[in-house]
């Protein structure tokens, strides 16, 4: 009777870790697509205002360097929009993030 309580507990052991670690890659996934879309929307911003074809070059360029693909990049003006997806095990994660100039702050600082 024992024997079959620690194949049990064995099997319900190897389930959880099996859950931590399909957690654990769709949560590193997601940190990924996130990072790489902030900093290709800030490369993006930079080198707006050379066009869209430079700027989402070079974004595309920067999410590369980390492993992530860029779905989709916008320029309009000086603001950069940049979706990214990235890859980790079975899961695919997407990520959106914006980036442009600081708008003004109204009236005097505090």
């Amino acid at each position: 009777m024992a024997s079959v309580w620690v194949a049990v507990a064995a099997t319900a052991i190897c389930a959880v870790f099996a859950v931590v670690l399909a957690m654990g890659q769709a949560m590193v996934a997601r940190h990924r697509a996130g990072g790489a879309a902030d900093l290709a929307a800030l490369a993006a911003a930079d080198h707006a205002l050379r066009g869209q074809e430079t700027a989402c070059g070079l974004a595309g360029k920067v999410a590369g360097a980390q492993g992530v693909r860029v779905v989709r990049c916008a320029v309009s003006g000086e603001f950069a929009e940049v979706s990214a997806e990235a890859r980790e095990g079975p899961y695919t994660a997407r990520a959106r993030s914006r980036a442009g100039p600081a708008a003004a702050v109204p009236g005097p600082w505090p």
